[in-house]
């Protein structure tokens, strides 16, 4: 557990950005798509139509939740994490690093846009080099 670690999340996408041990190093990045298509909240239908929207909803909770442990799973090395991203979704992830008992290594939460993977990449380099 030596290594720092910058993540960018949405519920589609993760990159998590291993910054490099020392001056000069290359960084590792890995990126993982959560399989997720665009969640839909649906609102005006009628009562009947509520349960089947009540199962799509566990069954988005159920998914992320999944992504989010894949996530983490890549991170257990880290000592300290980063996590930016635009959305909800870098909240939701930073509950459940904390749920796992790992809230302790979070140095940071961030709302950024879209970014690309140099972007990303440059932003964890900077963030650790302070």
């Amino acid at each position: 557990m030596n290594r720092n670690a910058g993540l960018w999340i949405d519920h589609k996408v993760a990159v998590i950005v291993f910054a490099a041990a020392r001056s000069g190093g290359t960084e590792e990045t890995k990126r993982m798509d959560s399989g997720m298509e665009k969640h839909v909240r649906f609102s005006g239908h009628a009562a009947s139509e509520g349960a089947a929207e009540d199962r799509r909803d566990h069954q988005f909770d159920v998914h992320l939740d999944q992504y989010y442990d894949e996530v983490i799973a890549q991170l257990h090395d880290a000592k300290s994490i980063l996590i930016f991203g635009p959305g909800e979704a870098k909240g939701e992830f930073k509950k459940r690093v904390e749920h796992k008992g790992l809230g302790e290594r979070i140095v940071g939460v961030e709302t950024t846009d879209k970014m690309t993977d140099n972007q990303i990449t440059a932003k964890v380099r900077d963030f650790y080099k302070k």
